[in-house]
């Protein structure tokens, strides 16, 4: 069986071709007119589409599927308990992960964090429940708010590992206020979730996953398809 799934993010479209349950390929695309040979050139059994906002139905049209074509809606059976209270308004890429999460480890409670143009993190408990979560900007989203949102502030873009603790330029106190600070945010989130839950898996993903990698504490599992993989359960989930 060979399925496909595609997320359409903020920035970008991600897309993963699965061989039963084998990602086999992946790839990224800008805009829905690009789509790349490896969609317009094969047929699928099965596809499902994801979108955080634009419009998923210029992809459908041009997906070949032999199968269901399935768009991650509200209303989409899902193979953890959705929780949230507003599940209208929940971002397809979060639940994604969260299911990409509660897939890889079965019977753990799961922190997911999805760094990239936001930061969120969501918790699925042990039992396959999930609860939500936050959303917060992202690196290069905090750069470009302090520069727009001020008259002096210079726009910073580039992400320096080697950052100081305490700038002593404006610049180097605009990489320690950004990084160290979500640094701290992210690490002081791992800390409450572990109280909440004893057991706890911490899981990364998004563009600055291997930032965060590196800086954070304890045991961290970086899954950059986890997003894919989710959509993935939740399409076999479904047919």
């Amino acid at each position: 069986m060979r399925n496909v799934a595609v997320d359409i993010g903020n920035t970008g479209t991600k897309y993963g071709i699965f061989e039963e349950d084998v990602l086999v390929e992946q790839g990224y695309f800008g805009g829905q007119d690009n789509l790349p040979p490896s969609l317009l050139n094969h047929t699928f059994d099965h596809a499902i589409v994801a979108s955080v906002g634009v419009s998923a139905e210029s992809i459908k049209e041009r997906l070949s599927v032999t199968g269901e074509l399935l768009e991650l809606t509200p209303q989409a059976a899902l193979p953890v308990i959705n929780l949230y209270k507003t599940p209208q308004t929940l971002g397809a890429d979060r639940i994604a992960a969260a299911v990409g999460a509660n897939y890889f480890f079965p019977g753990r409670s799961c922190l997911v964090f999805d760094a990239g143009t936001c930061i969120t993190h969501d918790f699925v408990d042990a039992q396959g429940q999930y609860h939500g979560g936050g959303i917060a900007p992202g690196l290069q989203m905090k750069f470009r708010a302090l520069h727009t949102f001020t008259q002096r502030l210079p726009l910073v873009q580039q992400i320096d590992e080697n950052f100081p603790l305490t700038g002593q330029s404006t610049q180097e106190s605009i990489l320690s206020g950004v990084l160290a600070g979500s640094v701290a945010e992210l690490n002081g989130l791992i800390q409450s979730y572990t109280e909440k839950a004893s057991d706890l898996v911490v899981i990364l993903c998004g563009g600055d996953a291997g930032f965060f990698e590196k800086k954070l504490k304890g045991r961290i599992f970086v899954i950059p398809e986890l997003v894919l993989i989710g959509l993935h359960r939740i399409l076999t989930h479904n047919v």
